[in-house]
């Protein structure tokens, strides 16, 4: 005999406009941090293809904060959304 559940209604959880907006910035800001780090790991890689190590090393500094410039945010983030859940 076969069992069968029967699916549960989420809550919609509500969030203020203001806490809104400060995720969809926070978001948009992390995005922007990976965007640009990616840019700077295109470049080193380009770098590093001219057998200019210096500048790539330079490069790849740069992608490196902005890495951790978006893992900071990133943590705010889950932050707002575990106290919040």
């Amino acid at each position: 005999m076969a069992t069968t559940t029967t699916p549960q209604k989420e809550e919609k959880k509500i969030i203020s406009p203001i806490d809104n907006q400060k995720n969809i910035e926070n978001h948009k800001k992390i995005a922007t941090h990976l965007e640009t780090a990616a840019k700077h790991h295109q470049e080193a890689a380009k770098h590093h293809e001219a057998d200019n190590h210096d500048k790539a090393a330079a490069s790849t500094v740069k992608a490196q904060g902005h890495l951790a410039l978006a893992s900071e945010a990133q943590k705010e983030d889950v932050k707002t959304h575990a106290t919040k859940g």
